[in-house]
């Protein structure tokens, strides 16, 4: 599911500096970088945020490919790693070709926005669900906002109905 986090973001971005605050900036990145080192996740120095609207096209469109869930990644690196701008076509086209996917098909998805349709669903589907933030975990109602660590998420799952794993004493 894509949630539009900054959609109002021109193809230009803007600085996180700007958007944020400088020190509550210093603070949000070493708090990600902290939060991505404890998950073994590539984390660069980033300063700017981008409009990421044709990356999750593209994104959609991937998953429709023989081995397009690989471009997720890449596309993640890409943007927090490398802090490159993913509202550039040809950027993401460079993507899609060092993946080794289709670069014309990648191409006419974004020129005829052939996912587009799906995306403004998701996103609709998404604000209606009251998502305000990335990741968010949602089982029904209930809903977890912002990475967590594994016993938050756990017994976010416990509450939400599942039932817990049984061990093989349990069963017998």
């Amino acid at each position: 599911m894509h949630y539009p986090l900054h959609p109002e973001t021109p193809a230009d971005g803007f600085s996180l500096a700007e958007l944020f605050g400088d020190a509550e900036f210093a603070d949000l990145q070493q708090r990600l970088r902290q939060l991505m080192a404890d998950e073994g996740l590539p984390y660069g120095h980033r300063t700017m945020t981008y409009n990421s609207r044709l990356a999750q096209e593209l994104a959609l469109w991937a998953e429709w490919q023989p081995g397009g869930k690989r471009l997720h990644d890449a596309l993640f690196r890409a943007y927090f790693a490398d802090g490159l701008n993913l509202a550039k076509p040809q950027l993401l086209l460079g993507i899609v070709d060092a993946m080794g996917l289709d670069v014309a098909d990648a191409r006419d998805s974004l020129e005829s926005q052939r996912y587009a349709p799906m995306l403004d669903q998701q996103w609709a589907h998404s604000r209606g669900a009251g998502i305000s933030g990335v990741p968010t975990f949602l089982i029904g109602d209930l809903g977890v906002v912002g990475a967590q660590p594994y016993e938050e998420l756990e017994e976010f799952v416990l509450i939400a109905g599942a039932l817990p794993r049984q061990t093989p004493e349990d069963a017998g």
